[in-house]
């Protein structure tokens, strides 16, 4: 893993040799002519790893790399405009963090499946040998009627004959009916126990699906939801909802007043949605929704949704219980016959930019 801040302390100099400042105004510093452009050179090569990584998680895992790629993309992203020592080390702090915690959590997923599967080998095994156990019975009861069929042949006395025959007859119908329901009764347990793994393999799909802090369909389901959409030639419309100014919230009041937030924000956002419409967390501290209309009712209804879910929510801080402010800006985009997907989504990004400049600009969003 590259590591930059390594990068940055094999690059310092002593105070004799130049007078020009570090980047954070500390003695010893990084020659800006030479240095300047290597760091650049540096952070591009580190983003540039982060996004390879991204993606190789995607193939490695497409449960869980989704969220991993998002989440390197948007650390690297930091790097294009902060570039002090402390940005720097807290980045790949943050990038080492959420290797490891994709690391597990992509083992435990990969051991429930193998587990699963190997159950169901299991049963089928099992289900195989009692099948052929009691076909090894009945081919011994079927020997025994035969048997008793030939020697019929060398009997005179016609009753003899008459009570073999009809002996034999039932011997051969208990054979062949308790075959028959011992088969019935092994494909039965089978179909129980597969359609017990088949209710385990749905909910684990589900699961899967869903964003693990907000609860919310996650954004490799949400990508897929669109593809069907788009297949079925049905007009829809895509808005992306992005917090604004939410990393303040995690500066100040930290990471689990932050996740306390986004629980509520989605809460309200699932709420405010009709149950047609699609909703899930795209990542970090913005959401997705998936509506079932063009842009003119689209745009009423997200009027509406912004007006629910933008105001004061209530958190408990280390300071105690207060509330706290969030406003939205949010981006949306009808879907164009023959678009791809990815540009569809370009399009309610872009028109999410505009809306939160014109914010920052002396625009305002909906309260409660």
């Amino acid at each position: 893993m590259i590591s930059l801040k390594k990068y940055l302390d094999s690059a310092q100099i002593s105070p004799e040799e130049t007078d020009t400042p570090s980047l954070d105004g500390a003695p010893g510093a990084i020659r800006e002519k030479d240095e300047g452009a290597l760091l650049a050179v540096a952070i591009a090569a580190y983003q540039s790893a982060l996004r390879e990584m991204g993606a190789c998680s995607v193939e490695a895992c497409p449960a869980l790399g989704p969220g991993l790629m998002k989440s390197l993309a948007k650390l690297g992203e930091k790097l294009s405009c902060e570039t002090t020592r402390a940005t720097l080390e807290a980045t790949e702090k943050n990038v080492q963090e959420h290797l490891q915690e994709w690391g597990r959590s992509t083992a435990t997923h990969y051991r429930q499946q193998t587990a699963d599967v190997k159950d169901l080998l299991i049963v089928m095994a099992r289900t195989a040998e009692s099948v052929g156990e009691r076909d090894q019975r009945c081919a011994g009861q079927l020997r025994e009627v035969t048997s008793r069929l030939k020697a019929i042949a060398s009997l005179e006395d016609l009753t003899q004959i008459r009570s073999s025959i009809e002996k034999s007859a039932a011997d051969l119908k208990t054979s062949v009916d308790r075959m028959a329901s011992e088969g019935k009764q092994a494909i039965a347990a089978l179909r129980a126990e597969v359609s017990c793994y088949q209710t385990k393999l749905e909910e684990a799909e589900e699961l899967a699906s869903k964003d693990a802090l907000t609860g919310m369909r996650n954004r490799s389901w949400v990508e897929n939801e669109i593809e069907r959409r788009i297949r079925a030639g049905s007009p829809f419309s895509v808005a992306i909802v992005d917090v604004d100014d939410f990393k303040n919230v995690n500066d100040v009041h930290g990471h689990l007043v932050g996740d306390d937030l986004l629980r509520q924000f989605a809460g309200e956002l699932k709420s405010a949605c009709r149950s047609t419409d699609v909703n899930g967390r795209w990542g970090g501290d913005e959401f997705i929704l998936v509506l079932g209309s063009r842009l003119g009712e689209a745009e009423t209804q997200i009027e509406r949704l912004r007006d629910w879910v933008c105001g004061s929510y209530p958190v408990q801080t280390r300071n105690g219980p207060m509330k706290l402010k969030l406003e939205a800006s949010i981006g949306l985009a009808e879907y164009r016959p023959g678009e791809r997907r990815n540009d569809l989504l370009a399009r309610a990004d872009a028109a999410m930019y505009a809306r939160k400049s014109a914010a920052r600009a002396g625009g305002a969003g909906g309260r409660r």
